[in-house]
């Protein structure tokens, strides 16, 4: 179940907020600037589904996003415990770093933490199957997919270079709740 979890950034261990309602995280987040929502495949998805069996299973929603927000690329992207970059993987993005574009992902199955630190709070926002996260360029944020990750989500990209970072080399990540 989808979780939204709102700490100061300078209190760590006591939340403002704590919800698990889909309305009250949508709300939240929609007030800090960040689109959240949650998709539903046209089509059924399994664990052995293609890439392109998913990307067709949520064309409709894809397209829609295009659309409005000019995103260019799109590709699906899986991670499992038996990669064998998954420490490193984790370690990189679990830096704050910021995107000069929207960083979007759409969770087909599995589960990942967004962490947004804005205005002064941070905004966990465990994502899970059927959600979908935007992240405005320039809001700086880390990403945990935790020790042994296990996920398949839909990236959407304004550029065609995919994930490109720009790391603020604030510590802040480490005095935050990780995903495991």
């Amino acid at each position: 179940m989808s979780r939204l979890t709102v700490f100061s950034a300078d209190n760590p261990q006591q939340a403002l907020f704590d919800s698990s309602e889909p309305e009250a995280i949508t709300q939240q987040l929609q007030d800090a600037g960040i689109r959240f929502e949650q998709w539903h495949a046209a089509a059924p998805i399994s664990p052995d589904s293609t890439d392109e069996q998913i990307l067709t299973a949520y064309a409709a929603d894809i397209n829609q996003l295009k659309a409005q927000r000019g995103y260019l690329t799109v590709d699906v992207i899986s991670l499992n415990a038996n990669h064998p970059d998954k420490t490193l993987l984790r370690q990189k993005f679990l830096a704050e770093h910021t995107h000069s574009e929207d960083e979007v992902r759409f969770f087909v199955r599995g589960q990942g933490l967004f962490c947004l630190h804005i205005n002064g709070k941070v905004y966990q926002v465990l994502c899970q199957q059927n959600d979908l996260i935007s992240v405005p360029a320039g809001t700086t944020h880390w990403f945990d997919m935790g020790s042994e990750p296990e996920f398949t989500a839909i990236r959407l990209f304004n550029n065609t270079e995919g994930w490109v970072a720009n790391f603020t080399g604030s510590p802040i990540a480490t005095a935050f709740p990780l995903l495991d």
